[in-house]
């Protein structure tokens, strides 16, 4: 199939399917025309690409662990390192979520205090 067709059968813009393929996440065939050819086997391959992502993975680590997953959840098969580099994601997310975190908190702060002088300067200067 040609990417177009791909495309619609994955829901995925053909600019995110030359994407991957620039990654090297998806490897089509090239036809004498030079059109990229896919098998349906890159229907699996980008639904897995999508899954990944969502799960906040980048494509580097995608190309690392495609070749460990079966199905379209997908599912990852033990693979070395696996699980160092999931566990290094993991990580980089719970220093993300504790940063966002602070920054809330700090922004919450300074949100009550203005508010809090915003009502003291009214209940001094009221309206005329």
């Amino acid at each position: 199939m040609l990417i177009g067709e791909l495309s619609r059968r994955t829901g995925v813009g053909s600019h995110l399917l030359r994407y991957y393929e620039s990654q090297g996440l998806l490897e089509p065939d090239r036809g004498t025309n030079g059109y990229r050819e896919y098998t349906d086997d890159a229907i699996l391959t980008v639904t897995q690409i999508r899954g990944l992502l969502e799960a906040g993975l980048s494509t580097e680590d995608i190309a690392y662990l495609l070749p460990c997953a079966t199905g379209a959840a997908p599912e990852l098969a033990p693979c070395s390192e696996l699980v160092d580099v999931l566990r290094a994601r993991l990580h980089g997310l719970d220093e993300r979520i504790d940063a966002l975190t602070q920054s809330r908190q700090a922004l919450d702060s300074y949100l009550n205090a203005t508010e809090r002088a915003l009502a003291t300067s009214s209940a001094r200067n009221p309206p005329r």
